[in-house]
């Protein structure tokens, strides 16, 4: 089979979209498959082009057998609406074009956020007459009036209007949470056009390992509890309420460290010199391969996002990266990410952009090592079931079953319950873990698979 798959951004980016579309890729690849990718020059978040490429109007390369086409575009840092937008139209144009250029693909994939690229994949399926997968990791244009980046009521009914068409004329949707599915139920897509298919971690970069003691030293944190957020540092994730809550904790042994770029960065760190915070480092922007470096001298992970309904329907991809990582979080999202965490007992949820909430949550476990290390275990044993394999396979399963013409909904197997899997005893799921969430684990049951692990 050869997979066509159109993605505004791809490695050596290294957001969530970059990566998953890379390790699923690479996957099928290795399952005896053709994988043809049309990307971008990389830039993303800052608008500069990496070293050693050059924004062409066509180049190819090989990454670990997936053929890359990259095609030229408005290059634009992730932040400012004009430009940003500009930046999207151009891909999603010339993405038609690259993709027109590919010989015999067999299914056509398009990926979301960016919407422009998803039409592009529908007209590319049209020309070629080859089936249409929509890849959904964020509701359109829900998401985008979330964070303000759109007010005009027009432009929003006007980008709805394109997304249903996109999810009609889909021979799959597959869907990143199973709250989107029933959103997508509510707008009246067919149960038998979604699929779910989650975000995972790629165990063979992402697993307990020992603090990086060379970085820890060269931060200035060593001998401190180390509360840390990697990911782009866009609009939304409300990210203040971290600065709000280290100046609550700035005389107390904990240190904050964000790791990444993006729209609010700048703004973020005017505010941590104007309120002369000492305990917050900004890393920038980092490569793929010092990524695991700065996970691994975090002691509890941040994963925030702003207080809106469209929101509580999201899983974030950096969720399984901490847990691969065997690093406890802090959830400031509510919905199905927080389910999650409360029934696993991997962390606390806690309310998104609540400064108390927060600045509680760390000092009970700076203050509870033994109910720390008990959520180390629990990340590792549940992060078991979120190989980005096993999701690339069922994506792979997903897309054979578009090919082969099959009509009848996709049955993926269902997540074998945390408890029987791994020895968990799960809590009552409840809206809120808080401090109290208690779950009992066999320790010697949750091991990692990695030789290299070395932390817990």
């Amino acid at each position: 089979m050869h997979i066509l798959f159109l993605t505004d951004n791809f490695p050596p980016e290294v957001n969530a979209p970059a990566s998953r579309t890379f390790e699923h890729a690479r996957e099928w690849v290795r399952a005896g498959h053709q994988v043809t990718v049309v990307t971008g020059v990389p830039n993303f978040p800052t608008g500069r082009v990496f070293p050693g490429y050059r924004n062409r109007l066509w180049q190819q390369e090989w990454m670990e057998g997936v053929r890359v086409i990259r095609v030229w575009t408005f290059v634009a840092a992730n932040r400012g609406r004009i430009r940003r937008t500009l930046d999207y139209l151009s891909f999603g144009l010339m993405a038609v074009l690259g993709g027109l250029c590919i010989r015999r693909p067999d299914v056509v994939v398009g990926t979301s956020p960016q919407i422009f690229t998803v039409c592009a994949a529908w007209l590319v399926s049209r020309v070629k007459q080859r089936p249409f997968v929509f890849e959904l990791r964020d509701l359109w244009p829900a998401s985008i009036q979330a964070v303000g980046a759109v007010r005009r009521s027009t432009l929003l009914k006007a980008v709805d209007a394109v997304v249903r068409f996109l999810y009609r004329q889909a021979a799959l949707v597959v869907c990143v949470t199973e709250s989107f599915r029933t959103e997508l139920l509510a707008l009246g897509v067919n149960r038998a056009r979604i699929v779910v298919v989650r975000n995972g971690a790629d165990g063979t970069r992402f697993f307990p390992r020992p603090k990086d003691r060379e970085l820890l030293h060269r931060l200035g944190f060593d001998g401190y509890l180390v509360v840390g957020y990697i990911g782009t540092i866009g609009m939304a994730h409300g990210l203040q309420t971290v600065l709000e809550a280290a100046r609550e904790l700035e005389r107390e042994p904990v240190r904050f460290l964000l790791v990444g770029d993006g729209a609010e960065r700048v703004a973020l760190e005017r505010l941590a010199q104007r309120w002369g915070l000492t305990n917050v480092r900004f890393a920038g922007l980092v490569s793929k391969d010092d990524v695991v470096r700065y996970w691994s001298v975090l002691d509890l992970a941040l994963i925030p996002l702003r207080k809106t309904p469209v929101f509580r329907t999201v899983l974030p991809s950096k969720l399984f990266e901490s847990l691969a990582m065997g690093v406890p979080v802090l959830l400031g999202v509510e919905g199905e990410a927080a389910r999650l965490v409360a029934e696993t007992g991997v962390g606390l949820c806690l309310e998104p952009e609540h400064v108390p909430a927060l600045v509680s949550a760390i000092r009970h476990l700076r203050s509870s090592p033994g109910e720390l290390q008990a959520m180390q275990r629990r990340c590792v044993a549940v992060a078991a079931q979120h190989s980005r394999t096993r999701r690339a396979q069922e994506m792979l399963k997903v897309l054979e079953h578009v090919v082969t013409g099959m009509t009848s909904q996709v049955e993926l197997a269902p997540p074998a319950p945390v408890h029987a899997e791994f020895g968990l005893c799960a809590p009552e799921p409840s809206p809120s873990c808080g401090t109290g969430a208690a779950v009992d684990v066999m320790g010697e049951q949750a091991t990692t698979r990695h030789p290299e692990a070395g932390r817990l």
